[in-house]
């Protein structure tokens, strides 16, 4: 299975939530793909890592995130089901602020040692603020995961658009 959304939408909360009730393992890709220093792993380590987590889990897994470089290569053939979090922008926005001062005041360390820049209240480019990213992308998200539920590469997967908080609670509850 795999969980997909826009920054902020909440996947990683719903991918843990998912596997605990279904007794799956949760492989979140932004663990693998985030190296120390916030260095991206170059395109073919990161696709054979997660193949790697995927098929130690043979049982199932719940995968979460957005990585184009592995989504239609590796995670997506392997999965029967893709739950989208298309929730409303200001949800997301206000959820996205809230998640990275609680990081930055915290400091609670993400992956690979790596921790929520301050950087992040203020830099402007998309690129390098959490903040700014859910914003600009929260349109193209919706839009790229509508496509992918029609494209036919896609035929063998079902797709579960979550629009709102009490979707999202009534799918998990449905899960277990």
């Amino acid at each position: 299975m795999s969980v997909v959304g826009c920054s902020g939408s909440g996947k990683t909360t719903v991918a843990r939530a998912l596997a605990e009730r279904l007794g799956l393992v949760h492989v979140e890709l932004d663990a693998i793909y985030h190296q120390p220093g916030w260095t991206p792993l170059p395109p073919d380590d990161f696709r054979a890592r997660t193949a790697a987590a995927l098929d130690a889990a043979p049982d199932g897994w719940v995968a979460c995130g957005n990585y184009s470089e592995v989504q239609g290569t590796v995670v997506w053939p392997r999965a029967d089901t893709v739950v989208v979090l298309d929730l409303p922008k200001g949800l997301v926005m206000r959820r996205v602020v809230a998640r990275t001062l609680r990081r930055v005041v915290t400091r609670e360390e993400l992956w690979n040692g790596n921790r929520e820049p301050l950087s992040n209240l203020w830099r402007w480019d998309p690129e390098r603020n959490v903040i700014r990213w859910a914003w600009t992308t929260h349109g193209r998200s919706r839009a790229r995961y509508a496509a992918a539920a029609t494209d036919p590469a896609h035929a063998h997967l079902r797709f579960a658009f979550l629009r709102s908080p009490a979707e999202v609670d009534a799918f998990l509850d449905a899960a277990g």
